[in-house]
C-alpha cells in the first residue's frame, strides 16, 4: 500500500482510535499523542449504546423548560450549574438559539444516517481477528412509568419509524415476557430493534492494540501547547514532549476541544457534560436488554457479566469531584423500575465520570477547517461518542484522502461558529 503521507491524531478517545484505525487502513502513517496515559477517558465508562434511536440532537424544544426545573433539583438528571462564566453563557445562549423544531427535523435523517453507519461497520470491525468487544443487537428498552412519558415516546417512536427505523411499542406485559428474569415497574415501552451495545473497555482495549499493531506511534503524556503554522498549513504540532511534524492533523480532544482550537486561532463551543456511571453484579436477577429509565434519564446496561448504571448531564467547567447527589439520584431510580433491586449508593472509589462534549446544536463537529488546509476537525459528540466513533473514523480517513464521504457533512461543519 503506498504511503499517503502522516497524520498526527490528537487526543486517545473513541473518535481518535477509530480514526487511527480507518486512516492507517486506508495507507497512512499515523502519531496519535493524548495529554492523558489513556486509562481514563470518556470513552472507557459509557454506557456502550449504539443508537440509531438518539436522532434527535440534544438542543431540542422542551429541553430548556426541562432544563430550567431540573436546575433547582440536585438530583436531576440535567443540571446547569450556574456561574458567570462567559463560554457557559455563550454556549447557553447559542443553544437556545438551535432548540427549534425545524433544526431538529433538519438534522434528524442525517443523525439516523450517521448512527446506522457506525452500526454497520462495527459489525464489519466485530468479524475482524482481533476483535471481541461484546457487541449484542438485542435494541434498547425505553422504559417508562407514566402516561405522559408513553405519549412522548410513542411520538418520538412514530417520528422514528417514519425515519424508517425498526422500532415497536410494548405493553407491561410483553416487556416484562422479554424480561423474565427480573420484576417490572412501568406502564411500559419503546423497543429500538434497531439499537445495539457493547463493552466500550474491551473495544477501547482493542482498538489501541490493533492501531499499535498496525505501526501507529502513541505518545501518552504529552500535553499539546501549540502549533507551528505557515501559509494555513500546519506544519507542526508542538507538545510537552517536543514537536510533531505531519502532512495532517487531526483534532479530537473530546471535551477539551476548544483549548485546542484556541491554540490554532479557531473558535469551537464545547461544554463538557459530566456524566457518571458504575457497575454492579448481573447475577441475582440477569437484565437482558440495556435500557434507559425515561423520567429518570437512567441508562441501564448488560455488559461483561455486569450491568452498568449510568446518567445525569451535568454541564459545567472540567472538574474532578465527584457530585454524590447526582450519583444518588442514580441509585434512587433503579429500583422505581426493577423494584427487585435495591442498589446501594456505591462508595466514590467505585464512582466513574467522565465528560461528554456537547455541542451547542447537539450536532458533531467534523470536517476540514476552512482557516487550515490540513486539519480535520472531528468532535463535539456529546453523549454518542461511542455510537457515532467508527463512522466518525470512516469519514476522517475518506476527508483525508480527499475522496467522495459515506456521509454528508455539511451540517457538522467545524467552524459554523466562527
Amino acid at each position: 500500500m503506498t504511503n499517503k503521507g502522516t497524520a498526527t491524531i490528537i487526543g486517545g478517545g473513541i473518535i481518535g482510535l477509530a480514526s487511527a484505525y480507518y486512516l492507517l487502513k486506508s495507507g497512512w502513517k499515523v502519531t496519535l499523542v493524548d495529554k492523558g496515559d489513556l486509562s481514563d477517558n470518556c470513552s472507557q465508562g459509557n454506557a456502550g449504546m449504539i443508537v440509531p434511536s438518539h436522532f434527535i440532537p440534544l438542543a431540542a424544544p422542551g429541553m430548556i423548560s426541562k432544563g430550567i426545573k431540573w436546575m433547582f433539583n440536585s438530583r436531576s438528571p440535567f443540571y446547569v450549574k450556574p456561574s458567570l462564566d462567559f463560554s457557559l453563557i455563550s454556549w447557553g445562549l447559542k443553544f437556545m438559539k438551535s432548540a427549534t423544531p425545524a433544526n431538529v427535523e433538519r438534522a434528524a435523517p442525517y443523525l439516523r444516517d450517521y448512527h446506522l453507519l457506525s452500526k454497520q461497520l462495527y459489525e464489519d470491525i466485530a468479524g475482524e481477528q482481533g476483535f471481541d468487544f461484546g457487541l449484542e443487537k438485542k435494541g434498547i428498552l425505553m422504559l417508562y412509568k407514566t402516561e405522559k412519558a408513553g405519549e412522548e415516546e410513542a411520538h418520538v417512536a412514530k417520528d422514528a419509524q417514519k425515519l424508517g427505523l425498526d422500532v415497536e411499542m410494548l405493553s407491561k406485559e410483553q416487556v416484562q415476557a422479554i424480561e423474565p428474569n427480573i420484576k417490572l415497574d412501568i406502564a411500559g415501552a419503546v423497543h429500538y430493534h434497531c439499537d445495539a451495545h457493547l463493552y466500550p473497555t474491551a473495544l477501547f482495549n482493542q482498538l489501541l492494540q490493533n492501531i499499535k499493531s498496525k505501526g501507529a506511534n502513541v505518545i501518552t503524556n504529552a500535553e499539546v501547547t501549540g502549533y507551528e503554522i505557515s501559509n494555513g498549513d500546519i506544519k507542526s504540532v508542538v507538545t510537552s514532549q517536543g514537536k510533531i511534524e505531519g502532512d495532517l492533523v487531526v483534532m479530537t480532544g473530546g471535551s477539551w476541544l476548544p483549548q485546542l482550537a484556541k491554540l490554532a486561532g479557531l473558535s469551537i463551543p464545547v461544554m463538557p457534560g459530566k456524566g457518571y456511571s458504575f457497575m454492579e453484579s448481573n447475577s441475582s436477577h440477569p437484565i437482558l436488554h440495556p435500557a434507559l429509565l425515561i423520567e429518570a434519564r437512567v441508562a441501564v446496561t448488560p455488559m461483561n457479566g455486569q450491568v452498568r448504571f449510568g446518567g445525569t448531564m451535568e454541564l459545567a467547567a472540567v472538574n474532578d469531584k465527584v457530585n454524590m447527589n447526582r450519583v444518588q439520584g442514580i441509585a434512587n431510580a433503579i429500583p422505581q423500575y426493577y423494584p427487585e433491586l435495591d442498589i446501594p449508593v456505591p462508595v466514590k472509589e467505585k464512582i466513574w465520570y467522565g465528560f461528554r462534549p456537547c455541542s451547542p446544536d447537539g450536532l458533531p463537529y467534523l470536517g476540514y477547517s476552512k482557516k487550515l488546509k490540513n486539519l480535520i476537525v472531528a468532535g463535539g459528540h456529546g453523549m454518542m461518542g461511542i455510537s457515532l466513533g467508527p463512522a466518525t473514523g470512516k469519514v476522517v480517513a475518506e476527508l483525508a484522502d480527499r475522496a467522495s464521504t459515506a456521509l454528508d457533512v455539511q451540517l457538522y461543519d467545524p467552524e459554523r461558529y466562527n
